[in-house]
């Protein structure tokens, strides 16, 4: 026994020998501490980050001499040769540029940004602290060639390179590989549910499509975020922020937002995160009256007069003698109270069981929101509840996650119907348009005398907004899931997905890196009927992909060479390829030029919506072309004719020539519309690119031109309710008004292409001084004549451009940032409503002073500062001003 307890004490003594502990400080040129840096022995894996105070203690089992290296993003690397453990190591890190710095996203492996085979953009740590947007979401907005459509104050919808929606279902926005979309609504929910700014690590954005290595729906862009890993990152931050919101119609309010993160490593075995944050504040009020039929009429003077933010006018009928006639509507700010609430709580544990870069991780994210979302109807989203749990095993070389999303739509309702049924509840539309023939037969004067008598007659007894009446009326229509009586929206879908990559370059880089994967993804639709034709039980489908990706280094390095192919099948409809290949080639003796050319192919399923949708909209319905949709969606008539779906598809005249139809009293012609059921959208996307380093000046400049096939958007059409289309029947049926209108969800035969360039430059002047610019063209190339109800949705203005400067240390620890922005004014189309988007100007700064004894941040900023309101939609509230103060502690 003392043989033993003597042999562990002198092993025990060599161990302890063996060790060497090294204290030392990681700094900026300008001597400020660089929190989160990466330290590690080189030639080895040993390492750990420095704390808030740029602070770090490495134990090696080494003596000296040996080098040790320094790693920041942002910054270059340095590396540092230890002659003593007795010494302090002081290693000073030079600030980067952008091209630098190392993204995954464009190839599904490390790669500098400068050698990135598409077109890249990237927001760290360092964008999030500099930016003068409220949060770093508002913050992407930014980026070159990025287009940030806001629907309200806590939700915005990112795009790039056109066909923009607030669902936007060509954009993908992942999470740490989650897709942050709600498999319902198809919209992303951003950062309305998503993740807490201290613990974003950075987000890349690639535009443009990118199917060959994501999949479906990765057709105009995709958008990752990743967060911190708490083995890296650890500590508590916090931030506060509050200050004030300002539009003529909401006036003055106040907003907060607050945060936490709490990050541990227990052991080198197993660490663990959480996140928490709320937001409460007044949503910008919409408050447009402008007739959407014929703008510059008022309810006075137009009896069929239908307002943007007016809900309940979209109800009409054809009088004899009086025309076209809508019911009196109510605003919508009657019918919502605005406040707008984003409470977050998300947390993971990482567990590295073999002391390396092997690694399990369980991630759960929890989110309820308040908010106002459009779509083909504007709906308040009350206490709207999103969670998503994953379960991931990775390394280096390969991941394997699998992930479930499920969505729980709480009291959220319509909007437009809730106006609709509000007035049916104090009168039914056959007694109110009875009410109002009878009236304007009987009355005398001209005939908007006669108009305004018979409205008066017909709402003897409306519910007036702020009435008992009217209140028992609203809680009962938003609390009934039928949008034949009610307005509430119901939803417990879900989405399963799972997906896995293993990267081959350990053991083939010697001749090339080599990349598969795949993936596999099933929806569960359960809206209990009110958004699916789900009335009878969840709607389930599925679908499937698998890739591969090879890359090749050529002639010194200079020429990168990358093929990849990708092949999806859904369920519903037969499989896609999508092949990419992209040649990059770096010039100069230095290195600091790249040229970039790439052609690759995407497509993109039709959305949950587009296949199984049955939504009234208050003019008629729109209906998703899935084969086996068509007759699921039954409707009864006034005048008791029961209908489906399927009329839309197979006997329908188009829109526009029953409206002229009517207008000219019967004797313009109609046209049979009978659109096919929508199939797989497809794009070849062709995009050019050039990146320069000159020292001081960067420039990125790149062009794409994209060819659309099956493009996918929808058609208003009008489906006589007797007759078939061409007969006289059901001329006459369209001419009582005995008619169902629908929006039918289909593939264009028109082509249609898009082009645009981006130009950005960012430089030093007058010294350390940040400046930067960018500019945006974008052009669709689309007939209209050609097919006249299509509508594409491109919603992107032609020239866009932004400008920032600012200085991360104009003096000991003070800091500023100011951006201006630019957008020309475009069209906006949707569902819910088509009109001009006028141009505007956006100015927004703000001042940072650092407390490094307290680790703390101040921030003073505003956005859209002294400039008047403007909006990126039509039918959503004006954008005014906002102003905040805030303060971050620990953050790194």
């Amino acid at each position: 026994m003392k043989k033993i307890t003597f042999i562990v004490a002198l092993l025990m003594c060599f161990i302890s020998n063996a060790q060497t502990t090294i204290n030392g400080k990681v700094v900026d040129d300008f001597n400020q501490p660089i929190p989160g840096a990466n330290i590690s022995l080189k030639g080895e894996s040993i390492g750990t980050v420095t704390n808030f105070d740029g602070v770090f203690t490495l134990t090696v089992t080494k003596k000296p001499p040996f080098t040790i290296t320094a790693s920041s993003i942002g910054y270059e690397e340095s590396s540092i040769e230890v002659t003593s453990a007795a010494e302090e190591v002081v290693i000073v890190l030079t600030e980067g540029n952008v091209l630098d710095l190392i993204v995954i996203s464009a190839s599904r492996a490390p790669e500098r940004l400068f050698e990135s085979p598409v077109s890249i953009e990237r927001f760290g740590v360092k964008e999030i602290k500099n930016t003068p947007s409220v949060d770093f979401y508002d913050g992407l907005e930014n980026l070159k060639g990025v287009d940030v459509n806001t629907n309200s104050l806590t939700f915005k919808s990112i795009n790039t390179r056109g066909f923009a929606s607030f669902t936007n279902t060509r954009f993908v926005q992942l999470i740490d590989g989650m897709d942050n979309t709600s498999p319902s609504l198809n919209f992303a929910l951003g950062n309305l549910i998503g993740m807490n700014e201290l613990d974003v690590e950075n987000v890349e954005l690639l535009p443009g499509a990118s199917s060959a290595l994501y999949g479906a729906n990765a057709f105009n862009g995709i958008l990752f975020m990743t967060s911190k890993s708490p083995f890296d990152k650890q500590g508590i931050s916090a931030y506060a922020k509050g200050g004030f919101t300002s539009q003529d119609a909401a006036g003055t309010n106040d907003f907060y937002d607050v945060g936490v993160r709490v990050a541990h490593a227990f052991t080198d075995n197993i660490a663990a995160k959480v996140n928490f944050s709320y937001l409460t504040a007044t949503d910008w009020f919409a408050v447009s009256e402008e007739n959407i039929e014929n703008p510059g009429e008022s309810r006075l003077t137009d009896p069929a007069y239908n307002g943007l933010n007016v809900y309940g006018d979209e109800v009409r009928a054809i009088l004899p003698g009086a025309g076209v006639v809508t019911r009196t509507g109510y605003n919508e700010s009657d019918l919502t109270d605005y406040n707008a609430e984003s409470i977050k709580f998300d947390g993971a544990v990482h567990y590295k069981p073999f002391h390396n870069d092997f690694e399990i991780i369980y991630a759960g994210k929890l989110g309820k929101g308040q908010t106002i979302f459009q779509d083909s109807n504007r709906f308040s989203l009350n206490d709207f509840f999103f969670q998503q749990h994953k379960l991931e095993v990775k390394n280096d070389n390969f991941f394997v996650r699998g992930y479930i999303s499920a969505e729980d739509a709480g009291d959220t309702y319509d909007l437009r119907f809730t106006g609709i049924n509000i007035n049916r509840r104090w009168k039914s539309d056959e007694d109110w348009f009875n009410d109002y023939a009878t009236a304007f037969a009987t009355a005398v004067g001209t005939d908007q005398q006669r108009h305004e008598a018979a409205r008066i007659a017909a709402d003897d007894v409306r519910l007036e907004p702020g009435t008992e009446g009217f209140e028992t009326a609203f809680n009962e229509v938003t609390s009934t899931p039928d949008f034949q009586t009610g307005s509430r929206f119901k939803s417990k879908t879900e989405l399963r997905h799972v997906d896995a990559n293993y990267n081959f370059g350990h053991i083939t880089n010697n001749f090339a890196d080599i990349q598969v994967g795949g993936s596999f993804r099933e929806y569960s639709l359960n809206s209990a009927g009110t958004f699916y034709t789900d009335f009878d039980g969840a709607i389930n489908y599925s679908e499937l992909g698998v890739y591969s990706q090879i890359q090749k280094k050529l002639l010194d390095d200079r020429l990168k060479l990358t093929g990849s192919v990708r092949y999806d099948k859904s369920q519903l409809f037969d499989g896609n390829f999508s092949p990419r290949f992209s040649v990059g080639y770096t010039l100069g003796k230095n290195r600091n030029r790249n040229l970039r050319a790439s052609i690759q192919t995407g497509f993109r399923n039709p959305t949950t919506q587009d296949l199984y949708l049955g939504l009234d909209i208050g003019e008629g319905a729109i209906v998703g072309s899935a084969p086996d949709n068509l007759d699921r969606f039954v409707r009864t008539s006034t005048t008791g004719i029961t209908y489906t779906g399927r009329i839309a598809y197979e006997n329908s005249y188009t829109a526009e020539s029953v409206e002229a139809f009517i207008r000219s009293g019967g004797t313009a012609p109609l046209e049979i519309a009978n659109p096919d059921i929508v199939q797989p959208e497809k794009v070849t996307a062709i995009e050019i690119g050039y990146r320069a380093d000159f020292g001081k000046l960067l420039l990125d400049l790149s062009g794409y031109y994209n060819m659309y096939q099956d493009f996918i958007s929808t058609v208003d059409v009008v489906s006589p309710l007797d007759g078939s289309v061409g007969s006289a029947e059901a001329q006459a049926a369209i001419a009582t008004g005995n008619f169902a209108g629908f929006q039918a969800i289909t593939n264009s035969d028109v082509d249609i292409n898009s082009y645009g360039a981006v130009l950005g430059i960012s430089a030093k002047v007058f010294g350390d001084f940040d400046l930067g610019a960018s500019y945006t063209y974008a052009k669709q190339d689309f007939d209209q004549e050609e097919d006249p109800g299509f509508r594409t949705n491109f919603n992107t203005p032609e020239h866009k451009v932004k400008a920032n400067f600012g200085h991360d240390n104009l003096f000991t620890n003070f800091g500023f940032n100011t951006v201006v922005k630019w957008s020309g004014d475009y069209v906006w189309e949707s569902a819910f409503a088509v009109g001009e988007v006028p141009s505007f100007t956006v100015f927004d700064a703000q001042l940072n002073y650092r407390i490094p004894s307290l680790k703390t941040t101040l921030k003073l900023g505003g956005t859209n500062i002294g400039g008047g309101e403007y909006f990126t939609a039509v039918g959503t509230a004006p954008i005014g001003s906002q102003y905040y103060l805030g303060l971050t502690i620990n953050n790194f």
